[in-house]
């Protein structure tokens, strides 16, 4: 049995600052607040995808969804625009705080996965750029599963991919969605208070809640370090 949980992160707005594809949203809505509606519409779609047994590539739907956003606000989305929503998203830098509190959390002896719903090649890139790869030993896709998060298959698959029992996973992500399909799964979850996101006090609960990912990392380490 594991001493320490594997610790599997979500990587968009997790990891990487969401907020970045402001612009891009200002320049072609001239609103940035229509990112965030966007993104919730985009989550909406992946999930109502699942639930109706199809699935479509996350970048795809992505571009997809911003196309119907435009049509609900009367403005018209150019293939450009998307393409450049597209390659924005591959290329978002990480919190400022996350690399310190990946590498404390590596040197408490953790193991650390990413589990996103973007397509693998994507997540590699976003990855990459950041600066991230090295601290993780392995990356995970929705497209391995078919099934988008929360969706159980996307937690189970990435315990039989990595030989463990859902009592030896942790998730941590941003987004109380993400922890509540987890914490469902039998995994434990950590969720990070991006602004913008909030727990929901209804469902299960994530058991470790911070500002930040040192505030989260911290509390990791205190939980599983100190009770070996």
């Amino acid at each position: 049995m594991e001493k320490l949980p594997a610790l599997i992160f979500d990587v968009n707005e997790t990891l990487l600052d969401l907020e970045t594809l402001t612009p891009h949203f200002i320049r072609i809505f001239g609103e940035g607040g229509v990112m965030r509606e966007w993104f919730a519409q985009l989550i909406l779609y992946s999930e109502a995808l699942t639930l109706a047994g199809e699935f479509a590539a996350f970048g795809e739907l992505a571009g997809a969804v911003l196309e119907m956003v435009g049509s609900t606000r009367n403005h018209c989305v150019t293939v450009e625009d998307v393409t450049a929503v597209k390659l924005a998203i591959a290329s978002m830098p990480c919190h400022r705080e996350v690399p310190e509190a990946l590498r404390q959390l590596r040197e408490a002896g953790f193991r650390l996965f990413t589990l996103t719903n973007n397509p693998a090649d994507t997540a590699s890139e976003q990855l990459e750029r950041a600066g991230l790869t090295d601290f993780f030993d392995r990356q995970f896709s929705v497209d391995q599963v078919r099934r988008f998060k929360p969706a159980l298959e996307t937690y189970r698959f990435v315990e039989h991919q990595l030989g463990l029992s859902s009592s030896n996973c942790c998730m941590v992500a941003c987004h109380t969605w993400d922890t509540l399909g987890a914490v469902a799964a039998g995994w434990d979850a950590a969720l990070i208070m991006r602004p913008g996101n909030a727990p929901l006090s209804f469902g299960p609960q994530a058991q470790i809640v911070g500002q930040d990912l040192t505030v989260v990392a911290a509390s990791l380490i205190a939980s599983y370090c100190h009770s070996l």
